[in-house]
């Protein structure tokens, strides 16, 4: 059983490395096209777009891990199936649930995996790919075009206009409300030297001071302004959240509660990563009764089927996953209800056959 579990395994393995060999360099390319749309601009060139493609490959790996798992176990098994290996191992008294288990054990070993490039390795590239080009179109990140980067506490309301390279801030607004949640004072600076210490040396200022009389208008060169945010807060919030790594996104989730602001994309991202988790699962558990169903069809109608399976399931993932956000449903269970229910499905369906 040993013997027969290992090349059961190794076909697996190689099904879902065709299948990487083949989806990775075709989701890549759709993203090079989408790149060379910007060459030419600024300092961007071909060399700068393929280089943020080659950066972005692991964040695409992790997106499409799930349709690695589902065609490269349908491949393996359905090639066994075709040349009556499976029936060979059934008859060796390998019962079809011990055959299952192989791809399923390979799927946890394809979650390790995964869990380990999206701490430690997706985000940071990630990051340095749009920072990267960022630079070269002379851009910055902004939650929205000519609006800036809005924040706030307790107390205060901050808005920056751009980030640039350098832990600088150009065009800042502090708006800061009284107990009674007044407009105190309202201080613009031309721009900001951000450091470690979440003391800003803001440069070139206009302070506002109201009361209930009149408005003191005040000028200063330079004023050190103890912001409640850190350098390391400034550049989290210039980040889209699906390039945070899950620590991230949950100390970013939590700062922006504690502050009273909306986190639900950050929690939507959090559970997005469980949910492609269970997802990859679900997938390698729909593909086993495609294959234990019937070969009829041979591995390639087999294939085509798991590609238009895959494809449906993942554009409804996206469209129930969207929809829950915009109707602020509770956002973890939207994010893996369908990876829950396909689940399901796959195991009752398999149930059915066995």
């Amino acid at each position: 059983m040993k013997t027969a579990s290992r090349y059961i395994a190794k076909q697996v393995v190689m099904g879902m490395i065709i299948a990487t060999i083949v989806l990775l360099p075709l989701f890549s390319f759709f993203d090079l096209l989408e790149q060379l749309d910007d060459v030419g601009k600024g300092t961007y060139q071909t060399r700068d777009a393929f280089l943020y493609v080659i950066m972005l490959m692991p964040r695409r790996f992790i997106q499409i891990a799930p349709f690695i798992a589902l065609l490269g176990t349908v491949g393996a098994l359905g090639k066994l199936a075709v040349n009556l290996e499976l029936v060979a191992l059934r008859i060796t008294g390998m019962s079809p649930i011990q055959i299952s288990m192989v791809p399923v054990s390979i799927g946890l070993s394809l979650l390790l995996i995964i869990a380990v490039m999206e701490q430690s390795i997706a985000p940071q590239l990630q990051q340095k790919a749009i920072a990267y080009r960022s630079i070269a179109l002379k851009k910055t990140a902004e939650l929205g075009k000519g609006l800036g980067i809005w924040t706030r506490d307790e107390r205060n309301i901050l808005r920056i206009g751009e980030m640039l390279p350098g832990s600088r801030a150009i065009d800042i607004e502090i708006m800061h409300f009284d107990e009674q949640g007044f407009l105190a004072t309202h201080t613009h600076a031309e721009f900001a030297d951000i450091s470690d210490n979440a003391l800003w040396k803001l440069n070139d200022v206009t302070v506002r001071v109201f009361t209930e009389k009149n408005i003191a208008l005040a000028s200063a060169s330079t004023v050190e302004w103890p912001s409640f945010l850190k350098a390391e807060d400034i550049v989290t919030l210039t980040k889209p959240p699906e390039s945070l790594s899950p620590v991230e996104l949950i100390r970013h989730a939590e700062f922006l509660q504690a502050t009273g602001q909306k986190a639900d994309a950050y929690f939507m991202a959090i559970w997005r990563k469980v949910s492609g988790g269970l997802m990859t699962i679900a997938m390698i558990l729909l593909a086993i009764p495609l294959i234990f169903g019937s070969v009829r069809e041979g591995l390639g109608g087999k294939l085509v089927l798991a590609a238009v399976i895959g494809v449906g399931i993942y554009l409804l993932d996206q469209i129930i996953a969207n929809a829950g956000l915009l109707l602020h449903l509770n956002v973890g269970l939207i994010s893996i209800l369908p990876s829950l229910t396909f689940i399901t499905l796959a195991v009752l369906w398999l149930r059915r056959i066995f």
